[in-house]
């Protein structure tokens, strides 16, 4: 086997230069090469993700890894591409061939030339791929599946919403930025708050949510110095909206929903650091409709041949398109696990010309139980660093809950994530004014479970209204024992701690920083928080229990017709 040819083989001059003469858009480059002659066996190039890094997910590799068991059952060579050493990818036996190149187009262009295969898979390795499909295109490459074409529609801002308005969907008010001077205009016709983000990144990078024209000025710059050529984004941001992610396979003429998956959070943390749940809980069947229809109206205008993402924000009983990916995304591996269909498996098999009808898979599969993916972060590494959630992806992992009930999987997956969860012991609670109506209930179920409660003055005040007994504790530079000193000294067995706004008083920074130290339970979002005491309510007064996978997969399955 061989793994890999030696760094700096790159296409000939007289190559180059005809890409050069050619305007990089002719197709007629590769179609004699890509003609399979004297019986050799056919290859298809599959494109990874990248080095490894904050914000490119290990899932990704997983959709790679299952495009080469596939092209191996189809009888294809498999030709990997990725410099990730870490990755299953890359190990010796999973593919035909090892490239451990860089994803750039001089070194793809090169392997091209020397490999001759019929396509490549851009699909599978996330954005890096994705970002160069149009341009290998151009230079004549085969890309397998969803068109380059209508991978640009999903990219390109200005195409994107001639779609969304074609299709009669609804899209967050938003527009295209390149200095402050213009982000102040599109902020002030929008309304604050607004989401801003630099173009073409990976993980969120750099994007933010501005409440007031202080911070939106010191966020542009960021955006600017990581958009580099590319206009920086800002969409009006829908405030206590649900986020959705809905994974769709199609094969250009049937689509089929893999799995409509509900934010925990409420919309503004990156959709890889967000916990899910599959199926929904809290969505009405008149909202589900609403994001079916859309998706399968967008697959089909996009004539997607494989796999495709779609985020959404649902306010109230409008459901508004927040961003498309054709591509594999995030959760594919969370759903295909759930639903016991290796859905990157059968689309390599759709890029090879397969139908799903011929695959055997048609219809929606809803499980008849509950599955929650939770991230994994790595803040234990980084001492001082703030757990917030936002935008900008953090986490380096996910893992899953399974159970036949909500708060039984979501605190599963607490626990395989890492939280230690208290079933007794005291609870600190320190919340934002906004949610301070919330957490009544929430503290008010902790202390019918027996947990003694410390608080902040603002929030105490309000518990004690309620008939919630609080001791209040001192803020950090006011007085001893502080919330850090109970801590400390192992008095504290949870900590709930919303934030004061995107730029955070020095005290909660602390306090956040002090529970990783400490290996504390915590929770920094009211949804989040309401899961989490639901789920030690189930684990207080029942046993969780344990299942195979293969278990729950014999349990009869709804389909939607």
């Amino acid at each position: 086997m061989k793994h890999t040819v030696k760094k700096g083989k790159k296409a000939p001059k007289k190559l180059l230069i005809d890409f050069a003469a050619e305007k990089l858009n002719s197709p007629k480059l590769y179609a004699a090469q890509r003609k399979n002659t004297s019986g050799e066996k056919k290859k298809v190039i599959i494109l990874g993700g990248g080095p490894n890094r904050i914000g490119q997910g290990i899932e990704f590799d997983y959709c790679c890894c299952h495009a080469a068991y596939a092209l191996k059952e189809a009888g294809v060579e498999s030709i990997m591409v990725n410099c990730n050493p870490e990755t299953v990818s890359t190990d010796y036996d999973t593919s035909d061939q090892l490239y451990f190149e860089p994803l750039t187009f001089e070194d793809i262009m090169s392997i091209m030339e020397k490999e001759k295969p019929l396509g490549v898979i851009v699909q599978f390795g996330g954005q890096t791929p994705i970002n160069l499909a149009v341009a290998l295109r151009k230079a004549g490459v085969n890309i397998l599946g969803t068109s380059s074409d209508s991978i640009d529609i999903a990219e390109d801002r200005k195409r994107f919403k001639q779609m969304i308005n074609k299709l009669g969907l609804l899209q967050p008010e938003s527009g295209t930025v390149f200095t402050f001077a213009e982000a102040q205009k599109v902020a002030k016709e929008l309304g604050y708050p607004v989401l801003v983000r630099p173009s073409y990144v990976l993980g969120g990078r750099a994007m933010e949510i501005v409440y007031d024209q202080e911070l939106l000025e010191r966020f542009i710059k960021e955006a600017a110095e990581v958009s580099g050529e590319h206009p920086i984004l800002i969409d009006k941001f829908l405030e206590d909206a649900i986020e959705v992610d809905v994974d769709l396979i199609g094969d250009g003429e049937t689509y089929v929903i893999g799995g409509i998956m509900e934010h925990i959070e409420q919309a503004g943390v990156h959709s890889g650091d967000a916990a899910m749940s599959l199926p929904t809980y809290s969505l009405s069947p008149e909202i589900l409709k609403k994001l079916r229809e859309a998706s399968y109206r967008m697959a089909e205008e996009l004539h997607v041949i494989g796999l495709m993402n779609v985020q959404y924000a649902v306010k109230g009983t409008q459901v508004y398109v927040l961003e498309v990916n054709p591509r594999a995304s995030r959760t594919v591996p969370f759903v295909s696990k759930v639903i016991g269909v290796p859905l990157a498996k059968l689309a390599t098999k759709v890029m090879l010309g397969q139908k799903l009808k011929n695959l055997k898979f048609t219809r929606e599969v809803i499980p008849p139980y509950v599955a929650v993916k939770e991230s994994v972060f790595p803040f234990n590494r980084f001492p001082g660093v703030d757990v917030m959630l936002g935008p900008e992806m953090k986490s380096t992992g996910e893992v899953m809950g399974i159970d036949t009930d909500f708060a039984g999987a979501y605190i599963k997956s607490q626990i395989a994530a890492g939280q230690t969860i208290p079933k007794n012991g005291n609870v600190f609670i320190s919340v934002h004014d906004r949610d301070k109506r919330d957490i009544v209930f929430i503290a008010r179920k902790l202390k019918d479970l027996g947990f003694k409660i410390y608080a902040s003055g603002g929030t105490a005040a309000v518990l004690e209204k309620n008939n919630i007994p609080a001791k209040v504790l001192p803020k950090i530079n006011e007085g001893r024992p502080n919330i850090l000193d109970l801590m400390k000294d192992g008095k504290i067995q949870m900590v709930i701690n919303t934030p004061s706004g995107r730029i955070p008083r020095q005290d909660e920074i602390k306090i956040r920083s002090q529970v990783i130290l400490y290996n504390i339970s915590y929770t920094t979002t009211i949804c989040g928080a309401q899961a989490t005491v639901n789920g030690m309510e189930r684990l207080i007064k029942k046993d969780l229990g344990v299942k195979s996978l293969q278990e729950y997969h014999k349990m009869k399955c709804k389909e939607v017709k």
